[in-house]
């Protein structure tokens, strides 16, 4: 009861909702499987381990400074310091989120809720010591606890920090702490388990090891029911196949969709399609769009969890991926308007980086590159000739970039993977019980697997985020009066300015 109540004072409706999901006491998915008698327990590696904290250091990165003065950059002077302080803000609720509970309901057993929650086992970081370890992508690697939820709490801290972006200029500071608090609760914690949720390498590989080592129909059926049991030990989504190296369905898709959904519940800004509402310092967006694509190798290159050659595809192909994409549009802008533009090419970057963030790990250089020629023009083109059609006021293209650039990757990666194309191919760790393979690869199956993902992410986020909107709507309301966004949220919300002249 003492754990309920300091849950529900400390974080209101949606810590309460959550402690009616029955706690589990299972392992986390990455926790390594109990090794055979005779073997001695992996140790993490110092190398791991260190690149794995500079990533870490490298998300952070991108939520600050990095966002913050991307989106500062492109309101206007009189909402700069309200873009920073929602940032910073959304940042460090979510990282307290996280420790208290978000990693257990992310990244532990659910139980009867296992296909779309975890538990409650490891709620404030229970039964964690600077010795506990998670596994990696590979058998007998393993790395620090806190190493990995260090890396997964900036996950979480930029995820909802995205959603900003769509409705800058016109939310209630007050509105936007308690939709994030529920937003990142019930939307982002359970979207990273469907998806990153499983039992490990080491798990699959032992039970593979058993079956094949069984000699009678009896061990053999036993064998086999202890695999099926690690392989269900998953999030829905991993089941399904669905490929995410680094965020392009729990990240982008999810974020951006949430952003749409709230630019159209709150409505159009004072002036839109009418007044000048451009970028007040695209200086400011140049030095944060830098800031992102440098932090963005720790989001992506980390992801896999080693210091390896993988890792290094993965850095590879954040860099071309993204240059791709900002010449992309670029020249697309610079055929279609007659100009090319300084934030057109800012704009293209980031949609290469989104692009290539779910297939950074599974795709090769080449198609990398494919992948973000596309996805600049693409984005180029929902975020001009698709908006302006619509009408629809996305204040910074959260859902032209993010969640376009996100679902464009999302499926390509289900392509891309295959080593036809240069792709790593499909891991495969029951095959050669103790080591990673490359699985059969079927592209209807693959492109099947990502579509299920992306079209769920839709659904799980775009309906979540439209009820968690209209409750906190009804409750505080979301939107600040005329008179105030008028004056601008630096001074209606804040009481002071980002410039003193």
């Amino acid at each position: 009861m003492k754990l309920r109540n300091a849950l529900a004072l400390g974080l209101g409706g949606a810590a309460l909702a959550l402690l009616l999901i029955e706690p589990s006491l299972a392992q986390t998915p990455t926790t390594e499987a109990a090794p055979a008698a005779a073997a001695a327990a992996p140790v993490p590696n110092k190398g791991d381990t260190a690149w794995m904290l500079i990533s870490s250091a490298l998300v952070l990165l991108m939520v600050v400074p990095g966002l913050a003065l991307f989106y500062g950059g492109l309101v206007r002077t009189k909402n700069m310091l309200s873009v920073l302080t929602q940032v910073f803000a959304i940042g460090c609720i979510s990282a307290l989120l996280f420790v208290i509970f978000g990693y257990s309901l992310a990244f532990t057993n659910g139980g009867g809720l296992n296909d779309f929650v975890g538990g409650f086992s490891k709620a404030f970081l229970k039964g964690i010591d600077a010795n506990s370890t998670v596994a990696t992508f590979s058998n007998g690697v393993v790395i620090p606890e806190y190493v990995y939820i260090c890396f997964q709490m900036t996950f979480a801290m930029i995820t909802p920090a995205l959603i900003v972006g769509a409705f800058a200029e016109r939310m209630k500071f007050s509105a936007l702490v308690v939709f994030m608090i529920l937003w990142t609760t019930l939307i982002y914690f359970p979207m990273a388990h469907m998806v990153w949720y499983w039992g490990g390498p080491d798990a699959v590989g032992n039970a593979a090891k058993a079956l094949a080592a069984a000699t009678d129909d009896a061990s053999k059926a036993t064998a086999q029911a202890a695999l099926d049991a690690v392989n269900a030990d998953a999030g829905l989504l991993f089941k399904w196949g669905a490929l995410d190296f680094a965020g392009g369905t729990v990240v982008h898709i999810n974020a951006g969709i949430a952003g749409f959904v709230g630019c159209l519940m709150l409505g159009k800004r004072i002036g839109y399609g009418r007044d000048l509402l451009a970028p007040h310092s695209l200086t400011m967006t140049a030095i944060g769009a830098s800031l992102l694509w440098v932090g963005w190798f720790g989001f992506n290159a980390g992801s896999n969890l080693e210091s390896n050659g993988t890792a290094a595809m993965a850095m590879l192909n954040t860099f071309v991926a993204t240059a791709a994409a900002a010449l992309s549009w670029l020249f697309v802008e610079w055929m279609l308007k007659g100009k090319p533009s300084l934030l057109g090419m800012l704009s293209g970057a980031i949609a290469g980086l989104v692009a290539v963030t779910p297939a950074a790990g599974f795709a090769g250089p080449m198609g990398s590159i494919v992948l973000g020629l596309v996805a600049g023009a693409v984005c180029f083109i929902m975020c001009s000739t698709v908006k302006n059609a619509l009408g629809y006021d996305d204040s910074l293209d959260v859902f032209g970039v993010h969640c376009i650039g996100g679902i464009l990757g999302a499926v390509a990666t289900g392509i891309l993977v295959n080593t036809d194309l240069g792709g790593v191919g499909l891991p495969d760790y029951t095959s050669k019980p103790g080591e990673l393979a490359v699985g059969a690869y079927e592209t209807s199956a693959a492109l099947m697997s990502q579509l299920k993902a992306v079209g769920f992410t839709i659904l799980w986020s775009g309906i979540g985020s439209a009820i968690l909107y209209k409750l906190v709507d009804l409750t505080i309301g979301l939107r600040v009066t005329q008179d105030e966004e008028r004056e601008g949220l630096d001074i209606a919300d804040h009481g002071e300015r980002a410039y003193n002249y």
